[in-house]
């Protein structure tokens, strides 16, 4: 059974050989050069021959060509830190205007996707590949930080509307880009659809829009659309509405479980381990006693291995194969 097969058979909830099974981290400088970037995807998925490619640059790639600055500090999960936010003043939001995206900054990761793409085309099972896509709101946050976000949110709405308006023409016109490669979905991030950051009904106004208009947009044959929820009390049960068919959250960390998850969505949910206190500061033993536990919950059915977020930079190897190697002890037919 190939890769494709294999997802495709998990999702539907259809028997398979085995458990899919990936992780995926951020590349700190590499991540500056969309070619280094690509090479560093290509040969981290030689060496561990993940079910899936999730191609994760610097998140602030998105938003860098509207004046947006930001460098790495060392942080353990490959993130950067913003120095530069480029919304202080809620007028600022309606002089943002609609990047390009086969230029600039959206123009060089769709090069990068396309060395990437092309990599994995000849290979006798070459994975299936997602691009990862932040959520309107969240790239509003990077422009301005979640402070002034939340205070333009309940004071300036309308303004801020109006810049929602334009990073949705924005990420679509790169979603237009890329559509022509031969990838697979996108790797839909949502940072704000939980209740320690907003009520429902704030987010409903003010992302849920802008999420359906992205993900009901997106072409037809991507048939590999995920969706991963931040924080630390995801709104489940709203999100698991949007065409995705695959949910990736903090199931160790936060609600619903696993078996929650797939009583409410129908499609496959992606988690299992903790990327922190399994794959961080964990052991191999640990990591494939954590895995078959999540696999017997699951019943092996409906369930990718995975980690709730990137894997940190620093987490050791040896966890990192043996959660390769644990779906390869476990077969399910």
């Amino acid at each position: 059974m190939n890769k494709r097969e294999r997802l495709e058979k998990t999702i539907a909830g259809m028997p398979t050989d085995r458990v899919p099974v990936a992780l995926w981290r951020h590349w700190p400088g590499d991540d500056q050069r969309p070619a280094d970037l690509a090479y560093s995807i290509i040969e981290y998925q030689q060496l561990y021959d993940w079910d899936f490619v999730n191609v994760l640059p610097a998140e602030s790639f998105c938003v860098i060509d509207y004046g947006v600055q930001d460098e790495w500090c060392g942080a353990a999960d490959g993130r950067r830190k913003n120095t530069r936010r480029v919304v202080e003043r809620s007028l600022q939001w309606t002089d943002l205007r609609p990047l390009e995206g086969i230029r600039g900054t959206f123009g060089r990761h769709v090069e990068g996707l396309r060395i990437i793409a092309e990599a994995f085309t000849p290979w006798d099972d070459p994975p299936p590949v997602v691009q990862t896509i932040l959520s309107p709101l969240a790239q509003a946050e990077l422009l301005a930080g979640r402070d002034v976000l939340m205070q333009h949110i309940r004071t300036r709405p309308d303004r801020l509307r109006t810049g929602l308006n334009t990073i949705t023409e924005s990420t679509l016109r790169f979603i237009n880009a890329i559509r022509r490669l031969p990838v697979d979905g996108i790797f839909y991030v949502s940072r704000h659809a939980n209740y320690s950051t907003m009520p429902e009904s704030e987010y409903q106004e003010f992302g849920l829009p802008y999420d359906q208009k992205i993900l009901e947009g997106l072409p037809e044959r991507w048939w590999l659309n995920m969706l991963h929820l931040e924080g630390d009390a995801p709104m489940f049960r709203l999100m698991s509405q949007l065409p995705a068919q695959v949910i990736n959250w903090a199931d160790h960390k936060e609600h619903p479980t696993l078996d929650e998850a797939k009583a409410i969505f129908n499609g496959a949910v992606c988690g299992g381990l903790s990327r922190w206190e399994h794959l961080h500061q964990g052991t191999p033993a640990i990591i494939r006693d954590v895995a078959k536990a999540a696999m017997f919950s699951t019943r092996n059915h409906r369930f990718i291995l995975s980690a709730g977020g990137p894997t940190m930079i620093t987490s050791p190897l040896s966890n990192i194969r043996a959660v390769r190697q644990v779906v390869d002890e476990v077969r399910v037919m």
